[in-house]
């Protein structure tokens, strides 16, 4: 097949590329240029920014597009309008975040989702539906959503899941969030590429959700498995959702993949039903190597960089001098 992926230099885009290179694809991205690939001379590199100029597409044929950067509806608009002769599908990566609220557990993919009219214009979550609505007005039937939660892995430029295996690798007390038995949700960047490039490959329609792990996990669980991928050498301070909200940490920002009890909105939102998407072949790598991989990859990075994401240490100590005893 001729893969056009509007994006794929990133995250999520570069392991599509890889994963669509390694199932014998002949694969074209269409980006600004301001990333390299490892595989750049395996592809033909379109360069323009979607925001302004889309005339490099014309002309051109693909069997399939997957827009892993659509995030502006009228961007998506105009992409989805210039690939409509071009291209056979348009696969378009969102979020479970569209949805409006997560009030109960096993929340499947005819929840109710956000809309512009609520009055979210502005909203990451509304934006995803917005985006969502111009890729299926332009394809109709021929339009596959697919619907992530966390995405993790090598090269995650948010740092939310990277937090974790990180600071567990450099020993000591280690401030937990909350519930030890609270469940947690993520899925692994490449399991999601392999998985994307397949349905498309099979020329598959409709809205899917993507998360996992397949059985529930407890941040308990992730926890001991970060510990034991660094020898053990980590011993974990288990807080009360209310000692650290005193302590004025973020859910989520400051504390990732917690999410506390009194937060009614997004009560179980790392609890969704991803049953459409195993029955289609979404498989999940072992926790152990997605951590061991992730780990692996932050380790060249460069240290002095800010994280995006996590305690800073002076915060983690004042937890810990506080609460920790």
């Amino acid at each position: 097949m001729k893969v056009l992926i509007l994006g794929g230099t990133i995250f999520l885009g570069r392991h599509i590329v890889t994963a669509a290179l390694h199932a014998g694809h002949e694969v074209t991205t269409f980006n600004r240029g301001s990333k390299s690939l490892e595989e750049q001379n395996r592809v033909e590199k379109l360069i323009a920014d979607r925001r302004d100029d889309l005339s490099v597409l014309t002309g051109k044929k693909w069997d399939a597009v997957i827009d892993t950067c659509g995030y502006e509806p009228q961007e998506v608009e105009k992409s989805a309008a210039a690939l409509k002769n071009s291209v056979d599908n348009y696969t378009f990566i969102s979020s479970i975040s569209v949805y409006k609220g997560f009030p109960v557990k096993g929340m499947d993919e005819t929840a109710r989702v956000k809309s512009i009219e609520d009055g979210d214009e502005a909203e990451y979550g509304s934006l995803k539906v917005g985006c969502e609505r111009e890729v299926e007005k332009a394809f109709g039937d021929k339009a596959l959503i697919i619907r992530p939660g966390l995405i993790v892995g090598p090269y995650d430029p948010t740092d939310r899941f990277t937090y974790w295996p990180t600071r567990v690798s450099k020993g000591g007390r280690v401030a937990a969030p909350g519930d030890p038995e609270k469940n947690i949700q993520f899925i692994d960047v490449r399991d999601l590429a392999n998985w994307t490039v397949k349905l498309v490959e099979t020329r598959s329609k409709g809205v899917f959700n993507a998360t996992g792990p397949k059985e529930p996990l407890t941040m308990h669980q992730f926890l001991n498995e970060c510990n034991a991928a660094v020898g053990n050498i980590a011993q974990f301070v288990w807080l009360r959702d209310e000692q650290i909200l005193a302590a004025g940490v973020a859910p989520w920002i400051d504390m990732p993949l917690w999410i506390p009890e009194s937060d009614e909105e997004h009560r179980y939102f790392q609890h969704m039903d991803c049953t459409k998407a195993q029955k289609t072949g979404l498989t999940y790598s072992p926790l152990a190597a997605t951590i061991r991989d992730t780990l692996k990859w932050d380790m060249k990075r460069d240290r002095e960089k800010e994280r995006k994401a996590g305690l800073k240490p002076e915060k983690e100590k004042v937890l810990l001098d506080l609460f920790g005893q």
